[in-house]
């Protein structure tokens, strides 16, 4: 008879691990107790030596689906210590300190989808159906561990049937903390109006079927949802969220309506079905003219579209339901928030912000915690590559293997707001919180800040935030009441790159964005940084421009073009010349534009690679204007993309033209990227009249061998040989490959992101790395 003592550490609250562990108990003939820590399950199994390993091997191997193990602490103790157990026995959760690890909220399972479509199940079409495999965890969670009392889920007593299987070991809702039925559980209902339960989901699809817009909270808020195959329900949408262009996110029925709609391989198939559940960028399919399915205007000239499938019960009650409406295939499904505002997760806030854009409001009182928009992930070379990560993977931790001690926060970026929390060598990034422009985003940082660090139990040392002083994330971060240490936008880049893979020794950084404040007080963007934990140095950036017109630039292409132009030709006449041949502005705009470069009146010097793109697609006529964050540089990657698609089509070189000799020069302090002559370049071939797509094929090519050449250069230098890729630009996969590959063959090895955001989601990251290598130093 031998005793042992197990800790297992990972994500083991939330997902039925200790009712798994007294089952393998059972089958291994073993007596002992198992019992929640909070960061640690603790497992004490006696037995015959024999029986003690048959249950290690199978708690190893035979994990429950949802867990994550990390690690496995296996001690002898003796009998005497712990005396002899009779039976085997799931105890009570007790509270500890230690590492911690939450749950974040999982898709609807087969069992209980099955359940909920079964006429004779009592749980049949339960909008709030769950077990220990899936349903709310973060969303709903108070604080650890994770038991029903401290979850949203305590405002509603299990009835004796639930309560039953709850205390079950046989059932699949054995300690399943949110399990309830259509007797004891929440309840739908549409704000404003009488219907509840039935009543309000048969309204909800009638409404929907008639092209209407309905406001519907989800597990992590409120989505806003029309037919995607109505062309004037979208577009009344469209108008009403003033959202000219930019694409909408599409949930369809099930993987056979994706299939119809988009080109799906077998690891996006295997994603998108998971139980995860993301937002997927596929690619669509060609269809004829006549062909129904998605509407045009889902995601206009776009050859993606966001799709992902039903992750709550009441989503796919949405799609079928036994009332006999004939529901679409596909449901616009946009998070549902006023432009800037973070998600609505209670009914005041979406009465306040979604009544003016919608029909109905179709809510629940089940209690959401903490916000969690949908997670969007696009596909690299057959991999996972993350844009937004929230539902289903925050608050995974990224896990380094350096020596770090200590607690920091980092309080991110300004657009695409997700805060991280590093706790020794365990980074917890947020769900994406959203623009803090906004105050209400701004709230909800400081709110959802003060959630985590309740969740997992930190008191931080220092808090870490952008360099740029007047950012709202520095605000929120100088308000903590704690040290802040400051990191450069492009340097906190490249570091969360590090981190996410996990790389200790100095890299060339080639940090790619719209705009990030410099420590010279410039805008940089296209950068070329040498860079480790301890500090950076700039090596090079691309040519330094003009940026005219203060934010408007940011949306306004064109007016970085004339400014580009004008740089090269020096002569006000031959720009306005150019101009108005490539039909840039009209002539009145022009002179302005160029009367503000001369004196250089609300004018910032910038090597930002965002506007350079957004120049370029200006310039070869393929959007002079952004309605949306990063349209125009995404329209200018289409073009090329369709142009590389066209010359592999017909299996010729892209023979011709092939842009101008890379020019580089030295500038005082660094290497200067010559993107100036590219400029020059493309605009006397686009007033030539070849083909804009080629064009800009040419330019991310020349780019790309700008940005190698200048690595190439730094390693001869420095000796430096590893290369890594961050920030927005780089969500470009066009240009991402042609960088990869051009690197690669000059024998570099290269870091990219893979499930940590390139943009300015992933940024916090980068500064908690630097603030706990900072809190080492004692700094």
């Amino acid at each position: 008879m031998i005793t042992k003592k197990i800790r297992v550490y990972g994500i083991v609250q939330g997902v039925g691990f200790r009712p798994t562990v007294s089952r393998h108990a059972a089958a291994a003939g073993i007596t002992g107790s198992v019992c929640n820590k909070g960061p640690y399950v603790e497992i004490f199994a006696q037995g015959e030596e024999k029986c003690v390993k048959d249950f290690l091997e199978r708690l190893e191997k035979q994990p429950p689906k949802r867990a994550a193990i990390l690690k496995i602490n296996t001690e002898d103790v003796k009998e005497e210590e712990y005396g002899k157990f009779n039976d085997f026995q799931i105890i009570e959760s007790e509270k500890t300190k230690g590492e911690i690890f939450v749950s974040p909220d999982i898709a609807i399972c087969e069992e209980c989808k099955k359940e909920m479509y079964d006429p004779k199940d009592r749980r049949y079409l339960h909008p709030f159906i769950n077990c220990t495999c899936c349903g709310p965890r973060l969303t709903i969670l108070d604080a650890l561990p994770y038991d029903r009392e401290r979850t949203s889920m305590k405002e509603f007593p299990m009835c004796p049937d639930c309560a039953s299987e709850y205390e079950d070991p046989a059932t699949r809702r054995y300690d399943a903390q949110p399990v309830c039925c259509n007797d004891c559980g929440p309840e739908v209902y549409l704000t404003g109006r009488e219907e509840r339960g039935r009543a309000a989901i048969i309204a909800t699809r009638k409404m929907i079927h008639d092209g209407g817009i309905v406001a519907i909270k989800g597990i992590g808020g409120f989505h806003l949802c029309c037919d995607a195959t109505n062309e004037e329900a979208v577009q009344r949408l469209r108008t009403l969220k003033k959202r000219p262009a930019k694409p909408f996110a599409v949930m369809a029925r099930d993987v056979e309506a994706v299939k119809q709609e988009c080109l799906v391989n077998e690891v996006q198939e295997e994603i998108l079905d998971g139980h995860q559940k993301p937002i997927l960028l596929l690619e669509k399919r060609k269809k004829s003219a006549d062909s129904t399915g998605l509407c045009k205007s889902v995601a206009p000239g776009n050859p993606k579209v966001g799709v992902m499938l039903p992750y709550a019960p009441v989503q796919m009650l949405l799609f079928r339901y036994d009332d006999g409406i004939q529901m679409p295939d596909y449901l616009v499904m946009t998070s549902g928030n006023a432009s800037g505002a973070p998600i609505c997760r209670d009914d005041k806030e979406a009465v306040e912000e979604l009544s003016q854009l919608c029909d109905l409001i179709l809510s629940h009182d089940r209690k959401i915690r903490i916000r969690a928009d949908d997670s969007v992930m696009d596909f690299y070379k057959g991999e996972p590559y993350m844009i937004r990560r929230s539902r289903g993977y925050a608050p995974l931790p990224m896990m380094v293997t350096m020596p770090w001690k200590g607690q920091v926060l980092a309080a991110g970026g300004e657009l695409k707001n997700t805060f991280c929390i590093g706790v020794d060598g365990r980074f917890y990034l947020s769900p994406y919180v959203g623009d803090l422009e906004d105050l209400r985003t701004v709230k909800a940082l400081q709110e959802t800040i003060n959630r985590f660090e309740t969740l997992l139990e930190v008191e931080p040392e220092v808090a870490a935030c952008d360099l740029h002083p007047k950012y709202n994330s520095t605000v929120v971060a100088e308000e903590l009441g704690l040290p802040v240490v400051k990191i450069q936008h492009h340097y906190a880049h490249i570091l969360s790159c590090m981190a996410e893979n996990d790389r200790k020794e100095q890299v060339i950084g080639v940090a790619f964005d719209g705009t990030g404040y410099g420590t010279d007080g410039t805008i940089w963007g296209g950068e070329l940084l040498l860079a480790d934990y301890h500090g950076f140095e700039r090596m090079g950036s691309i040519e330094p421009f003009l940026q005219i017109g203060g934010d408007i630039s940011a949306k306004e292409g064109w007016r970085i073009a004339v400014s580009l132009i004008y740089q090269q030709t020096q002569d006000k006449e031959q720009t306005m010349e150019i101009v108005k041949k490539i039909n840039l502005c009209s002539e009145p705009e022009c002179k302005v534009l160029l009367a503000m470069a001369d004196r250089k009146m609300n004018a910032v010097l910038s090597t930002s690679a965002g506007r350079l793109f957004d120049a370029v697609s200006a310039i070869l006529g393929i959007r002079t204007k952004s309605t949306f964050e990063g349209e125009a540089s995404m329209a200018l990657e289409f073009a090329a993309e369709a142009y590389e698609k066209e010359i592999w089509e017909i299996d010729e070189p892209a023979d011709g033209e092939s842009g101008p000799d890379e020019e580089k020069k030295e500038s005082e302090d660094r290497l200067i990227m010559k993107t100036g002559s590219l400029i020059k370049y493309l605009t006397e071939k686009k007033t030539e009249g070849i083909q804009a797509e080629k064009l800009a094929y040419i330019f991310h090519q020349k780019v790309a061998d700008l940005i190698t050449d200048g690595c190439r250069k730094i390693r001869k230098k420095t000796k430096c040989n590893c290369v890594a890729l961050g920030g927005g630009v780089f969500q470009n996969r066009l240009l991402l490959r042609m960088v990869e590959e051009g690197l690669e063959k000059e024998h570099f090895t290269v870091l990219r992101h893979h499930l940590i955001p390139a943009n300015d989601g992933g940024i916090a990251l980068g500064q908690a790395a630097y603030a706990m290598q900072y809190i080492q130093e004692g700094k």
